[in-house]
């Protein structure tokens, strides 16, 4: 089982009203939810880890998740109140302002941590989760406690607006980086975390000097580029499609590369080390297809397994 551990939210999507005026509609969210969305519904074994509300946002997250087959069991309740973002939409190009304060998710603490039983494989976490105190302090010291053999993978999706701290989050975030093994950036993310003057093999091969196995360099259209510690580089271009928005598209891409390396038998902590570049190839393919779907519809929803089969005779994609 793949362990999904970080934030669910509910997006509040504009739309047009009856009345012809633009209001928002609830979806359910976050980066990390969206991944293991999409992992359960790629047929991958998946759960997640993250505080929910007993509100009637947080009910709605908890059957989206189900729906999707993803494993609950490790869901941490309480009657506070769901975050809430609401999305701006410019040229397809998604933007956030957040309600966070006193969430369920956010206030989860380092006392409600489970046990990892052997049948977790890997964990995988990212997102806001990781800037908003006290839950970023819990989940930081359930990678530590957790990680053993697992395969680990990171995606920081840096918000600068999230963290109060700067210090205390690079600190944080550094640490994280060193007991992953993948560890997914954008180009702002690199540049946030890597401010020096330096190319973007210069600035890859410092978070590779911390430990991880394999650095994503995502650049949305102009496809992804895969790092590895030995010294490889593969690069796998976006899927053109028409682009709806882009809401959850770099979270299906975890999904889809980490889908792939679970097909492949190689999502552990060993394999990725000697990671072959055709292997990696095929897994940075997979995510950018799997984003295709994702980003040519509205909001974030990912594919079905069934959806990404080719019809008989056409080579089309299904669905």
């Amino acid at each position: 089982m793949i362990l999904c551990c970080g934030e669910a939210l509910v997006d509040m999507i504009p739309e047009p009203t009856v009345g012809g005026r633009e209001g928002f509609v609830p979806h359910p969210g976050g980066a990390v939810f969206n991944t293991a969305i999409a992992l359960g519904r790629l047929g991958v074994k998946t759960g997640m880890f993250t505080g929910l509300s007993t509100d009637m946002f947080g009910q709605q997250l908890k059957t989206a998740l189900e729906a999707s087959h993803v494993d609950t069991s490790r869901v941490v309740t309480s009657d506070r109140p769901t975050t809430l973002a609401f999305v701006h939409l410019a040229g397809g190009q998604a933007s956030y302002s957040f309600f966070d304060e006193n969430s369920a998710g956010r206030m989860l603490t380092p006392d409600v941590l489970p046990a990892l039983p052997d049948e977790v494989s890997a964990l995988f976490f990212g997102g806001i989760s990781l800037a908003s105190e006290p839950a970023a302090d819990a989940y930081a010291a359930f990678l530590a406690r957790g990680r053993g053999g697992r395969a680990v993978m990171l995606d920081p999706n840096i918000r600068p607006g999230f963290i109060r701290d700067v210090a205390r989050y690079r600190a944080r975030l550094d640490g994280m980086i060193r007991l992953a093994d993948i560890v997914k950036v954008s180009d702002e993310d690199l540049n946030w975390i890597v401010p020096e003057p330096q190319s973007v093999r210069e600035k890859v091969d410092a978070i590779l000097a911390k430990g991880p196995s394999l650095v994503v360099l995502t650049r949305g259209g102009d496809g992804a580029t895969g790092f590895l510690a030995g010294g490889g580089t593969v690069y796998a271009p976006a899927i053109r499609v028409r682009v709806v928005d882009t809401v959850g598209a770099g979270d299906t891409f975890n999904a889809g590369l980490l889908a792939r390396l679970s097909e492949l038998g190689l999502l552990r902590n060993a394999d990725l080390k000697t990671l072959h570049p055709a292997s990696l190839e095929q897994a940075l393919a997979h995510g950018a297809r799997v984003a295709a779907f994702t980003v040519s519809r509205s909001g974030a929803n990912p594919p079905w397994a069934e959806e990404l089969v080719p019809n008989p005779g056409t080579g089309e994609p299904g669905g």
